[in-house]
């Protein structure tokens, strides 16, 4: 049986293991962990929003070339989705209808470089050969 001494001002109270230091540290550990994977989702969310709304932006800036100058219109949404810092991979014109495909990359501590893609298609609501039937 061990008896616990009692603290003297000449000998601090030695009973004490330092046990709430260790839990403190592994909470901060925890929280640190936590808050940098949320970062990390919240990141690749933005990114996501991104490239799909430059996507989307570059569509319409196409779509509306289209109607004055068929040939120059996918080289306007490259521009359009490169001054928005995301790449054009893809254009194609059907008559009126323009699809693009945009990609950006992104690097990120936890899961690492991804590559993020987005699609949009634009054109009239009716087209001409719509309203001919």
């Amino acid at each position: 049986m061990t008896v616990k001494q009692q603290a003297t001002p000449s000998r601090p109270y030695t009973g004490d293991r330092g046990s709430a230091t260790v839990w403190g540290v592994a909470l901060m550990g925890l929280l640190m962990a936590v808050a940098t994977a949320l970062a990390g989702v919240g990141s690749l969310r933005v990114a996501r929003h991104r490239v799909n709304a430059a996507a989307d932006l570059s569509a319409l800036a196409a779509a509306k070339l289209v109607l004055l100058d068929p040939e120059s219109a996918c080289a306007g949404a490259a521009s359009l989705a490169a001054a928005n810092g995301i790449k054009l991979t893809k254009c194609q014109v059907s008559g009126e209808i323009v699809d693009v495909w945009t990609e950006l990359t992104v690097t990120l501590p936890i899961f690492g470089t991804r590559t993020l893609t987005g699609r949009s298609r634009a054109g009239p609501a009716e087209t001409e050969s719509d309203l001919i039937t």
